[in-house]
């Protein structure tokens, strides 16, 4: 699986965490630098958090649909945003020749943006096996994508839950598809990371468990803000809690599916008490009919991200 020796999830969370906290918050004269972060929350063995701006490219998706953009505008609209890194939806990909993949990784490099991520579209909830095998096959060619793009980590989907399959079946198939592709990418150091979209994935306890069952260093979440569903036990917040420690990325907006408003500062401060080191990424969807706003709601949400990043992380871009 391109990991020499091998380890159990929880125990690779723990060194890494482990490792996180050598020298920091120390400067070059060795003296103690403050951390924003500190002022507010104590910090705890979870480590100091590092949590940077970023832009899923999905954001953009009708002036990329459309034409109007280009994967190349969406890395210089990211400078002019002043934006850390960029996800790289591959659906508005034009071509997916190593060639033109590397053409816009050497892009991003020279305008100092890190290519944090690549998300494709396969959907692993699947009641037919040849379907199954045949998506595993999709994603481990979106992984050779990432792989030329020289992104760290593939977001994939579940799916939604079809009539007649109970959620364990469905979760049955999600492990045995996501373990199959896992092995590929974590030969080529590319994690997979699973999105808690609409459908299966709505509850975090249906997250985790997927993850725990895969059992790999290489297997993650991309942990987006506004999809879980509140249960008696579990609100959408303690979801989110629940699912940070497993995330390689996280999609960001201030509202719910139900339009209700999200505290972006009580989610700050969860990745911030959790030692959070990663990317905090606009997924913009407009509200129905408020399209014509999305360039100024785009902005104001970057602004805040940006601002909120500076208040909670070790980081100060």
């Amino acid at each position: 699986m391109g990991v020499p020796v091998e380890i159990a999830r929880r125990d690779f969370l723990k060194s890494a965490v482990a490792c996180g906290l050598g020298g920091a918050g120390i400067e070059l004269n060795g003296s103690r630098s403050p951390l924003t972060a500190a002022q507010d929350i104590p910090l705890t063995s979870a480590g100091i958090p590092r949590l940077l701006s970023g832009c899923s490219a999905y954001s953009f998706r009708k002036q990329l649909m459309s034409g109007q953009m280009t994967m190349e505008d969406f890395i210089r609209r990211a400078v002019e945003l002043r934006l850390d890194g960029v996800d790289m939806t591959v659906y508005y990909l034009k071509s997916t020749e190593p060639a033109y993949l590397e053409s816009l990784r050497y892009l991003a490099y020279k305008n100092a943006v890190a290519v944090i991520g690549a998300a494709c579209g396969a959907r692993m909830v699947q009641a037919d096996p040849a379907r199954r095998a045949d998506v595993v096959n999709d994603i481990k060619k979106w992984v050779d994508v990432a792989g030329w793009l020289g992104v760290p980590q593939l977001r994939i989907l579940a799916g939604n839950l079809p009539q007649g399959v109970s959620l364990k079946q469905a979760t049955d198939w999600v492990v045995e598809m996501m373990k199959s592709a896992v092995e590929y990418s974590a030969g080529k150091g590319i994690s997979l990371s699973l999105e808690n979209n609409r459908g299966v994935t709505q509850n975090a306890d249906t997250c985790l468990e997927v993850i725990h069952r895969v059992d790999s260093p290489y297997a993650g979440i991309t942990l987006d803000i506004t999809h879980f569903v509140p249960t008696p036990s579990q609100d959408a917040y303690s979801q989110i809690a629940a699912c940070i420690p497993y995330a390689t990325n996280a999609h960001i907006l201030d509202r719910f599916d139900d339009e209700a408003p999200i505290d972006l500062e009580r989610i700050w401060k969860l990745f911030t008490q959790a030692g959070f080191k990663g990317y905090m990424s606009l997924e913009f969807d407009p509200r129905p009919g408020a399209e014509d706003t999305s360039d100024t709601e785009i902005r104001r949400m970057i602004s805040e991200i940006r601002a909120l990043c500076r208040k909670y992380s070790s980081t100060s871009s």
